[in-house]
């Protein structure tokens, strides 16, 4: 191989990744609706657990 053909396949191989890094960084609509249901999940979850801790607090109190 020549030295030219070494540079250019170099050249070629190097955009093919850089491409190919740019390409993945972009967040489409599933990404984003899937993040939005993770955050949903997570504040559910908060939720949950104040309110289990609420109702333990009262049944405590009903037991004394």
């Amino acid at each position: 191989m020549t030295k030219l053909s070494k540079v250019m396949v170099a050249a070629l191989v190097l955009g093919s990744m850089i491409a190919g890094v740019t390409g993945c960084k972009k967040e489409g609509p599933a990404e984003r609706a899937g993040k939005e249901i993770d955050k949903s999940v997570e504040k559910a979850g908060k939720e949950i657990d104040k309110a289990g801790a609420k109702l333990n607090n009262v049944i405590n109190e009903i037991k004394k």
